[in-house]
């Protein structure tokens, strides 16, 4: 038989503020951890965002859709040309 009487023993109870304190911690914790993976996302969605880009690369886009162009432009005229 059991040395206590039939009692059950706890042998790891916590004081309820000691739970609480912890699920606060835990909590504010998860609350930090959510505003950082929020934050990522909408620096991400910034990197990536097509308008933004395209003004900041505006000179690039620029000038290979002139190449592009030129080149088609040339292979284009060149089927409706002898030589």
């Amino acid at each position: 038989m059991d040395s206590n009487g039939g009692k059950q023993s706890n042998m790891s109870a916590q004081p309820l503020e000691n739970l609480e304190l912890q699920a606060l911690q835990q909590r504010n914790h998860l609350h930090q951890r959510a505003t950082e993976l929020k934050d990522k996302i909408n620096e991400t969605r910034e990197k990536l965002d097509p308008r933004r880009n395209a003004r900041e690369h505006f000179s690039g886009l620029a000038v290979g859709a002139g190449v592009i162009g030129l080149i088609a432009g040339y292979a284009i005229g060149g089927l409706f040309t002898d030589d």
